[in-house]
């Protein structure tokens, strides 16, 4: 049974498990040939088949970055595809590479900068992962991906930059914490919600030991 009989579609199912399973099974064996026909299908299968071969691929890339790093290429190309999940799905599994391959993302940074602002609130909560694993490295692309990171969460909707503001916490320590904390500071202003602001506070805290000199406790991506 080839990969492709193996995807859910193919099962005749509605959930996800036989894509999972199947990515576990890759990452585990380094079927190399097997993720070849997975990339392949992203690239030129039906969008049923697609679908389940986005979700496999970025699935293998959270358990084997090195595995999908060389299906890089049918990742982006995605980025332009009109089915949405086909985009997000993209992105995750771009967000996968990001902290081992920062130059593969640096390098690719204005399209996937330009999908995520067309896209669903899922690509850009990837967009913005990937912006925070730059920001946070040493390398050339990180000043710029820290000052766009400072632009998103000065700029977005209340509802996620609670979110965006951890996940630029990953960056602050090599950066400017005392913008992040400018920016934070005025977001906290326009907020009434109790708990939207209760988050934002927690991380205007953190960011307040960090000036303080004191380290920075883990937060949550995006």
């Amino acid at each position: 049974m080839s990969v492709l009989d193996r995807l859910a579609g193919a099962l005749g199912r509605r959930d996800e498990e036989p894509n999972v399973a199947l990515a576990r099974e890759l990452a585990a064996s380094e079927d190399r040939a097997g993720i070849i026909m997975l990339a392949d299908a992203l690239a030129n299968g039906p969008r049923p088949v697609r679908g389940d071969a986005i979700k496999a691929l970025y699935e293998l890339g959270a358990l084997r970055p090195d595995l999908l790093r060389p299906h890089a290429g049918a990742l982006l190309a995605a980025l332009d595809a009109a089915d949405n999940r086909l985009v997000w799905g993209a992105m995750t599994g771009l967000d996968s590479l990001a902290a081992s391959y920062p130059e593969l993302i640096a390098a690719h940074l204005p399209a996937i900068l330009a999908a995520a602002e067309c896209g669903s609130v899922i690509a850009k909560d990837k967009a913005v992962s990937m912006l925070a694993t730059l920001a946070a490295l040493p390398g050339p692309a990180a000043p710029e991906a820290w000052r766009r990171l400072l632009f998103i969460v000065e700029d977005a909707p209340v509802n996620q930059v609670a979110m965006y503001a951890e996940a630029a916490l990953r960056g602050a320590p090599m950066r400017e914490p005392d913008a992040l904390a400018g920016t934070v500071r005025t977001r906290l202003a326009g907020i009434a919600q109790p708990a939207k602001r209760a988050r934002l506070e927690k991380a205007f805290r953190k960011l307040a030991r960090l000036q303080a000199g004191g380290a920075v406790p883990p937060s949550r991506s995006p």
